[in-house]
C-alpha cells in the first residue's frame, strides 16, 4: 500500500483512487475508556477523516461499521457549504458571477424600453414596439395573450412580477420583448438594427441575480420560511416584522437566540429613529447626511458601550417632528447606559429634553464666541439673555403672517406615479410660498425633484438630459414662468479660490475699486492684478490658493500656508495698495457684517453683499473658501446670489430642499424674510421642509403621507396651513397645531 501511494504525486487524488479500488485508510484506533481526552481525540480524528476523505468517515465499533457524511448535499445535488462570505456581495464567494456583485449589467434597459411605466401596454408603454414594425409585435402579443387574461389596459407599474416576466420572456406561442431584441441581434450586420439596439441598451438589472447581487446558491439556504434574498426585498419595518414572526424549532432557537436578539435590537432601533422606510438594497450613496448619521447611531446603541462620550453633530437633520421625539428617547437610552452624550443642535425639542445646555453667543461671527448660558433648561429662560433663550421663552418668535397670500394662478401635477407616489394630484400656487411636508420617506423629494422639477425643466427647455420616466401631466399657468431654479445643498465649488464675494459678483466691483486707488495707478495695476485666478498679481508659488498641498502616500494630504505670500494669495506690490488702510487680503478677511460698514460709501458693492447678510450669513468672511461652507450655508449663498442679481420682469420658480438645515431660530427668521422678498419681486418659492416655523409661515401647504415608503405617497392635504391641523391622518398637522396657537 505504501508503494502504491508513493507512486502518486497528488495525494488527494490518491485517496479517491484508493477508495474506488476498495481500500480504506486507517486514521486512528481507540480503546473505550469514556474519558474526556478520549472524546476529544475521537472528535479530532473524525474531523480529519472528513477533511481528507471528501466529507466521508467510517467508524467501526464492536465489529459494526457506521457510515457518516457531512457533505452539503440533497437529492444528488451538492451545494456550497454556507459561510458568511456566501451572503456577502462584496466577496467573490457570494457575489453573482454575472454582474460580479453590482446587481446591474449592460443589456436591454427596462427604463429605456418602458420609459413611462404609468402607461399600459395597450397605450404604448413598450417604446420599442412603437412605429409600423413595432406595432406588429404589439398586435401579435395582444392577440396571443388574449386567452391568458393578461391586463393590457393596466399601467406597467401596477403589473405583478409574474405578468412582467410574461411580457418580457413571452411563452412558447407568444413572443415577448426579449424575443424582439434577439431577432435584431441575429441580423446585427444591419445598421438600423445596431441603432435600435444601442438606443435601448444601458445599465439594467442583472438577469441572473435579479438585482440581488448574490449568487443563486445563497437563496437555497432558508431560516424559517425566508431566504437571505427574500429578506433583502423588505424595508426595515417589514424586516422587523418578519423576524418577529420567524418560526424555528427548539434546536434552531438555541443556535440563533443570541443572533436574533442582536438583529432585532438593531432593527427596532432603526425603526425608532425614523428609518423604517429604508430598503435593505438601498445604496449608501443615496442616503442623506441625517440618514447616514442615524444608521451610525444605531450601531453605537447596539454596541452597549458604557462610560463613553458620544458627540453628535445635528442628528435631527432631515427628521420630521414625529421622528425627533423618537430620537430624543434613543439619546436618553444611550445616556442611561452610563455614557456622556453631547449634541450640537438647533432643534427646539432636543434642546428642551436636554439635561444640560451650553449656549454660545450672543450672536454669530465677531458677535459670538462667548458662553452665554450653561445649566438646566428650566433656568435658561430666566438667567440667559441669549437669542436661544429669547426664542424658547417666546420673547422673540417667528411670527405667523397676519394675512396669507391668496393664490390666483397655479400649476398642477396630475396622476404622478413614481417610486412610492400613488397617482398623486397636487396644485402649486405661483407667486407664493409653498411648503411640501410629510414624514421621512413619504415621497416629498420624489414629487418635487423627480416629477415637478424635471417636467418643468423639460417644458422650459432646461433639462438637457431629461428622460420621460414618470406618468404625470403638468398643466396650468406654466407660460408665466421664465426659469426654474432647484437650489440644493450641493457644494458651490471645490476650488479654494471661490468665495461668497465672487459668487454674488461683488468681487469684480471690489477689484475695480482697488484698481482705481492711487497706489494702483502709480504701479500700473489694473483689476486683473487683483484676481487670484489669473497670472499677474497673484502669488505664483501657490497659484492664488494661499496654501501649498503636500501629497502624502497612504495618508491624507497636508495643507501648509504658502511660504512666499504667507497665505495672503497676492504679490507684495498688490498688497501694498490700500483702501481705507486695508489691502485686498485684509478686505477679504472681513466678515459680511464688517464689510457692510467698511463699504458704506460703495452702494453697488453694498447692493451685492447685503443679501448675504439678509439670509443670515453675516458671520461668513468675504474671502472664505466656498468649499469650507456647509450644505445649508452653500444653499443660502445661492439664494443671496439671486437676490443680489435680480432681473426685473423675470418670474423664477425657486425650489429649496430643506433650507433650514443647520439654522438657529434667528437665522430661520431671516431666511423667511428673504423668501418673502423673492415673492415680493414676483417669484415663486417652493420649500421641501420639516421645520414647523417655516410651515406655519407658508401661504400653501402640500402634506404627503401618512407614513414613509410603501405607506406614503398620498396627498393628505393641500391648502393654507390652518386647514392641515384638521387632518387626523397627518403627523405634520398634529405637531403644527401647537405652533399655530402661539
Amino acid at each position: 500500500l505504501e508503494d502504491w501511494v508513493e507512486e502518486h504525486k497528488d495525494y488527494q487524488r490518491s485517496v479517491v483512487d484508493l477508495r474506488k479500488e476498495g481500500y480504506l485508510i486507517l486514521l486512528d484506533r481507540l480503546v473505550k475508556k469514556g474519558g474526556e481526552e478520549e472524546l476529544q481525540r475521537l472528535a479530532d480524528s473524525v474531523g480529519l477523516a472528513f477533511a481528507e476523505f471528501y466529507g466521508e468517515c467510517i467508524l467501526m465499533a464492536d465489529g459494526e461499521k457506521h457510515y457518516f457524511n457531512n457533505r452539503f448535499e440533497l437529492d444528488g445535488i451538492e451545494f456550497l457549504e454556507p459561510s458568511v462570505h456566501l451572503f456577502n456581495s462584496n466577496n467573490p464567494i457570494g457575489a453573482c458571477p454575472k454582474c460580479e456583485g453590482f446587481g446591474k449589467v449592460m443589456g436591454i434597459s427596462e427604463d429605456k424600453v418602458v420609459p413611462n411605466p404609468g402607461k399600459s401596454i395597450y397605450e404604448g408603454a413598450v417604446a420599442c414596439w412603437a412605429g409600423e414594425k413595432g406595432q406588429r409585435w404589439l398586435d401579435q402579443f395582444i392577440d396571443g395573450i388574449d386567452e391568458m387574461d393578461f391586463p393590457i389596459h393596466k399601467p406597467y407599474i401596477e403589473l405583478s412580477d409574474k405578468q412582467k416576466d410574461l411580457l418580457w420572456h413571452g411563452t412558447k406561442g407568444v413572443k415577448g420583448i426579449y424575443a424582439y431584441f434577439e431577432k435584431l441581434e441575429k441580423k446585427i450586420y444591419k445598421i438600423q438594427n445596431r441603432v435600435i439596439l444601442s438606443r435601448f441598451r444601458g445599465r439594467t438589472k442583472c438577469p441572473e441575480c435579479k438585482g440581488k447581487r448574490l449568487r443563486k446558491e445563497a437563496s437555497y439556504v432558508k431560516v424559517g420560511q425566508y431566504s437571505f434574498t427574500d429578506l433583502m426585498d423588505l424595508s426595515i419595518s417589514d424586516l422587523k416584522t418578519a423576524f418577529d414572526k420567524i418560526k424555528l424549532d427548539e434546536q434552531q432557537k438555541q443556535i440563533a437566540q443570541r443572533l436574533l436578539k442582536e438583529v432585532t435590537t438593531r432593527l427596532y432601533t432603526m425603526e425608532r429613529l425614523g428609518l423604517g422606510y429604508l430598503d435593505l438594497l438601498r445604496r449608501a450613496g443615496t442616503l442623506s447626511g441625517g440618514e447616514t448619521q442615524r444608521i451610525h447611531l444605531t450601531r453605537l446603541l447596539s454596541s452597549n458601550l458604557t462610560d463613553s462620550m458620544y458627540i453628535l453633530d445635528e442628528p435631527s437633520i432631515g427628521l420630521h417632528p414625529r421622528d425627533t421625539d423618537k430620537l430624543t428617547e434613543v439619546l436618553k437610552e444611550l445616556r442611561d447606559l452610563g455614557n456622556t452624550v453631547i449634541v450640537v443642535e438647533h432643534e427646539e425639542e432636543v434642546i428642551r429634553q436636554s439635561d444640560f445646555i451650553v449656549d454660545i453667543g450672543p450672536g454669530a461671527g465677531i458677535h459670538g464666541g462667548e458662553v452665554v448660558y450653561q445649566g438646566d433648561f428650566k433656568d435658561i429662560v430666566d438667567q440667559s439673555e441669549g437669542l436661544t433663550a429669547q426664542y424658547l421663552s417666546g420673547t422673540k418668535l417667528i411670527p405667523i403672517p397676519e394675512s396669507r397670500r391668496q393664490p390666483i394662478n397655479f400649476i398642477e401635477i396630475k396622476g404622478a406615479r413614481l417610486h412610492n407616489l400613488k397617482k398623486v394630484d397636487a396644485r402649486f400656487p405661483l407667486q407664493a410660498i409653498t411648503a411640501v411636508t410629510g414624514v421621512s420617506g413619504s415621497g416629498k423629494s420624489t414629487l418635487v425633484r423627480d416629477v415637478l422639477v424635471e417636467k418643468l425643466e423639460k417644458l422650459l427647455d432646461q433639462g438637457a438630459y431629461y428622460q420621460e420616466k414618470v406618468q404625470a401631466e403638468l398643466i396650468g399657468d406654466i407660460d408665466q414662468i421664465n426659469e426654474i431654479e432647484f437650489i440644493s445643498q450641493s457644494p458651490l465649488g471645490r476650488s479654494s479660490r471661490s468665495n461668497p464675494a465672487t459668487y454674488v459678483n461683488a468681487y469684480d466691483l471690489i477689484r475695480k475699486l482697488m484698481a482705481d486707488q492711487p497706489g494702483s495707478k502709480i504701479r500700473g495695476l489694473t483689476s486683473r492684478e487683483f484676481s487670484f485666478n489669473v497670472e499677474g498679481g497673484r502669488c505664483e508659488v501657490c497659484k492664488g490658493d494661499g496654501e501649498i498641498i503636500i501629497e502624502m502616500q497612504f495618508l491624507a494630504d497636508v495643507r501648509l500656508p504658502c511660504d512666499e505670500c504667507k497665505g495672503k494669495k497676492f504679490k507684495d506690490e498688490v498688497l501694498n495698495v490700500e483702501y481705507k488702510s486695508n489691502n485686498i487680503h485684509d478686505i477679504l478677511e472681513l466678515s459680511i457684517e464688517e464689510a457692510l460698514d467698511f463699504f458704506a460709501d460703495e452702494k453697488r458693492i453694498i447692493q451685492k453683499i447685503k443679501p448675504l447678510f439678509d439670509v443670515g450669513l453675516g458671520y461668513v468672511k468675504l474671502g472664505q473658501s466656498t468649499s469650507s461652507l456647509s450644505g445649508g450655508e452653500a444653499q443660502r449663498v445661492k439664494l443671496a446670489s439671486y437676490l443680489a442679481n435680480h432681473k426685473k420682469g423675470v418670474h423664477n420658480f425657486f425650489v429649496f430642499d430643506e433650507p433650514t438645515t443647520g439654522l438657529h431660530f434667528h437665522d430661520i427668521h431671516k431666511l423667511m424674510y428673504a423668501f418673502n422678498a423673492l415673492v415680493e419681486k414676483g417669484h415663486t418659492v417652493l420649500i421641501v421642509e420639516h421645520n414647523l416655523d417655516v410651515i406655519k409661515s407658508a401661504d400653501w401647504v402640500i402634506d404627503l403621507g401618512p407614513g414613509g415608503g410603501v405607506h406614503g405617497g398620498e396627498v393628505l392635504y393641500q391648502g393654507p396651513p390652518e386647514g392641515l391641523v384638521e387632518v387626523e391622518t397627518s403627523a405634520t398637522g398634529h405637531y403644527l397645531k401647537e405652533k399655530l396657537m402661539k
